[in-house]
């Protein structure tokens, strides 16, 4: 599989933070795990969901991470975001 059809995987997670400006949760055993979607756009859809469901919650915070940069460290020179 070359690099324009490999999949670049990154997942969507949250949770209650302790503080709005920062990254710490209050409780990591109730993190929600959204899922892990093959490409950036997808992930930014379902994270854009579940940010949207939790609007009320101020604390409340949902993240994409890219996990293609976790699995192929010297890929990230060249990565889109």
């Amino acid at each position: 599989m070359d690099q324009q059809t490999k999949p670049l995987l990154h997942l969507v997670f949250g949770g209650e933070l302790v503080d709005i400006g920062g990254t710490e949760f209050r409780d990591s055993a109730k993190l929600d795990i959204v899922g892990i979607f093959p490409n950036y756009a997808a992930a930014v859809v379902a994270w854009r969901a579940k940010a949207q469901a939790s609007v009320d919650n101020a604390n409340m915070r949902y993240f994409v991470v890219h996990l293609h940069r976790f699995l192929d460290p010297s890929a990230i020179a060249g990565a889109k975001p």
